[in-house]
């Protein structure tokens, strides 16, 4: 998996913090810009944080180029509808010897794994030949959910601190939480009082909403409190 944050709203946090205030002032936002210092920005995100006052969040925009992931993963990531994607697709690219993801419970198990490349490569003639009597956009029909992909995907602020509050959980699918771990990553880079509260419930807000099927991880995190 390979991400890269490739283009961001510039001082995303400068940004919010304007329209934030601007709700309140009787100053224009490019004045308010030119105002705000960067100690004031940073205990003003954090206040604005807390109280769950989002919106202004949605001023600011983060794009990334995702690559080596699976289609799997692709049809989790768009269920977040609040986001702009663009992907590679398998209608016009000629997806001959596919390369594709193996999960770590694959990978750890030896007969596992040679019974799934084996299928992979079943699979790969199988397109192939498809390829060859059928248009492709026809042959894509028989490629795996494991088969590779990359895209381009664009969320605001405050879908990203949604889609960091469900998919950095515990008991989110392996593939797009690690996504999701890399992507707060680089977000945390650039604009950190914005998102150094993102997370899980369980982190930002000592609850859980799994129920029985927790993970149980609120728990270590009550206890440490305590």
């Amino acid at each position: 998996m390979r991400v890269k944050l490739i283009n961001y709203t510039p001082e995303p946090e400068r940004t919010v913090a304007a329209a934030a205030r601007l709700c309140y002032s009787s100053c224009g936002a490019e004045k308010l810009m030119e105002e705000l210092t960067d100690e004031g920005i940073a205990s003003f995100l954090k206040k604005l944080v807390s109280l769950g006052h989002f919106s202004p969040l949605e001023h600011v925009s983060f794009s990334f180029a995702i690559e080596g992931v699976s289609r799997n993963l692709s049809h989790q990531l768009v269920r977040h509808r609040i986001a702009s994607y663009s992907q590679k697709s398998q209608r016009y690219v000629n997806e001959e010897g596919f390369n594709y993801v193996i999960p770590p419970s694959i990978l750890k198990n030896s007969d596992a794994l040679a019974l799934f490349r084996e299928k992979m490569a079943d699979l790969q003639r199988a397109y192939e030949s498809l390829a060859q009597l059928v248009p492709k956009e026809d042959a894509r029909y028989v490629l795996p959910g494991a088969c590779e992909t990359k895209l381009v995907a664009t969320f605001n602020g405050r879908s990203l601190l949604n889609f960091f509050q469900h998919r950095c959980c515990q008991r989110a699918q392996w593939e797009i939480r690690a996504l999701a771990g890399e992507m707060l990553r680089l977000v945390r880079e650039v604009a950190p009082n914005l998102f150094a509260k993102a997370g899980p419930t369980c982190v930002t807000h000592g609850i859980c909403y799994e129920g029985k099927m927790s993970c149980g991880r609120i728990t270590n995190i009550v206890s440490r409190e305590e």
